[in-house]
């Protein structure tokens, strides 16, 4: 909170994740694609296969030279993102790792110098020379992840560091090395998939019947490896936060169960597609597969950045830069006395230091549709309560009087209509609508805290009278204030809950 504040328009998840995930992309082309360069390089060589040299020598142009490009800009993009949307958390990972750092950007030199020359040298440099020149260039771009990997699985675990703050104990943290192995199946994977991209291209015959046979079977160790990996990284995520990621947390959830579709697509194009039919590999086939590669990573990547919400440091920091260690001081003395840069608007800079690192009024996780039709009363409830929303929010840690300010600054960007009047509804479709928005953030039909069980055999006086006590029935739970007609179609919806009473 001793920083100021980046406002722009887009969402900071999605920004990130624009940025981020094509950094991933690349950095994890270039780790692949060196060790399929030079071990194909030294087979090729070993068989005088001048077609393999030549096809390989055009694969090296997109390993060796987009990849080091594209990579190098977007890793400075990142640097520039999160110094912006979290200098906090920006600081925590330089003052904690700043030697790591250090170490790993003179790899990603050597890295990309080595590739340069491997990529300039086919025809002036002697094959030993050259295929020597290929190691160096996939072992420094290697052991760049084996650096950088410590830092991003220190986010989500930082095991024994929480107690001593030693480098060592965040580093070697309980999820290193299985990230490390699955992100080395990762990179072998897409380098395979684009070497099987350029190698459709290539009419029908024995050249591309062998390559695409060759580069399949680097595909499939690939992906058995980053499947048998990924089950071992589950693993190594303490049970706490997979039980509220399963509880509460469908996001992440999802994003990993669509990897497993991913995987088992991959694989069964790999297998008809690469080692059945390599003759006639379409092209279309070629991009199917690598969009599911790419596909794959992505969803990986965001269950990585999800599943340790509320915490951008789990167990040290929230997603809003705020400390854990702050947060006794915070509840005394509230945010407005800590915030280092002041814009005069004190309901602008509460929601933007509390709620803005993760959510905007209409764009990326808009809280315009989550209390539209609402009052100011109840928005001002939920920010008080927000630990307890679907989703593993933050705590709001400021005192009552910010909460009604944050409340006031939401309000005054809604419609403040009925909500009957916003969406064209009435009678149970009404309700729905209005047990979505004043009780689903809560009770998720279905999913977490469902109360639907309650409601069994209650009729329309008994949930009325629930209704005219629902801010004592449990924690957070906030007073009805909706309009007569909301609450008229709210009780009729619940009672077509599970065999509810009669009207």
């Amino acid at each position: 909170m001793g920083y100021p504040f980046w406002d722009i328009p887009i969402g900071y998840g999605i920004l990130m994740a624009f940025i981020g995930i094509l950094h991933v992309f690349v950095s994890h082309f270039a780790i692949g694609g060196g060790l399929y360069l030079v071990v194909s390089e030294r087979a090729a060589r070993k068989a005088s296969d001048g077609a393999r040299l030549e096809f390989l020598q055009k694969l090296s142009k997109f390993f060796a030279l987009t990849t080091l490009v594209i990579g190098a800009l977007t890793g400075v993009g990142i640097w520039f993102v999160i110094g912006l949307v979290n200098p906090a958390a920006t600081g925590v990972l330089i003052h904690n790792f700043v030697w790591g750092w250090a170490i790993e950007w003179t790899f990603f030199v050597v890295e990309i110098a080595a590739a340069q020359i491997y990529f300039y040298g086919w025809k002036s440099m002697a094959p030993a020379a050259h295929m020597a020149v290929g190691w160096i260039y996939f072992v420094f771009a290697w052991l760049s992840l084996v650096v950088i990997n410590g830092i991003l699985s220190f986010m989500l675990t930082p095991g024994r560091w929480l107690a001593t703050g030693q480098f060592w104990d965040g580093f070697f943290n309980p999820t290193y090395l299985p990230a490390l192995f699955l992100r080395t199946g990762i990179s072998l994977m897409l380098a395979c998939l684009y070497a099987l991209l350029v190698a459709a291209r290539y009419p029908a015959g024995d050249f591309k019947a062998r390559t695409v046979r060759y580069t399949a079977l680097w595909g499939v160790l690939g992906l058995s490896a980053t499947v048998a990996c990924q089950y071992w990284y589950w693993k190594a995520i303490p049970a706490g936060i997979i039980t509220k990621a399963l509880q509460a947390m469908p996001t992440p959830i999802n994003s990993l169960h669509y990897s497993f579709w991913f995987a088992g697509g991959i694989a069964l194009l790999l297998v008809l597609s690469g080692l059945l039919v390599p003759r006639n590999l379409p092209f279309g086939v070629a991009v199917l597969l690598m969009a599911a590669g790419l596909a794959w990573c992505g969803a990986f990547e965001w269950f990585r950045e999800s599943v340790r919400k509320p915490y951008i440091v789990t167990g040290y920091m929230y997603g809003n830069g705020v400390e854990l260690a702050q947060a006794e001081q915070l509840r005394k003395e509230g945010y407005l006395v800590r915030l280092a840069f002041r814009s005069g608007d004190d309901d602008a800079d509460l929601f933007r230091h509390s709620c803005r690192a993760c959510h905007t009024m209409s764009g990326y996780k808009a809280l315009k549709p989550s209390f539209e039709g609402t009052d100011r009363a109840f928005i001002a409830a939920i920010v008080q309560n927000t630990h307890l929303l679907k989703g593993n929010m933050p705590p709001f840690l400021g005192t009552q009087s910010e909460a009604q300010k944050v409340a006031d600054y939401i309000a005054s960007h809604l419609e403040m209509r009925s909500l009957g009047a916003i969406y064209g509804l009435q009678d149970v479709e009404l309700g729905r609508k209005v047990y979505d928005i004043r009780c689903g953030c809560c009770h998720v039909l279905g999913g977490m805290d469902d109360k639907t069980k309650s409601f069994e055999g209650l009729n329309r006086g008994d949930l009325e009278n629930m209704l005219d006590d629902a801010e004592n029935l449990g924690e957070g739970m906030p007073a009805f204030t909706g309009s007569a007609s909301d609450r008229a179609a709210l009780v009729s919806f619940i009672l077509t809950l599970n065999g509810g009473g009669k009207k």
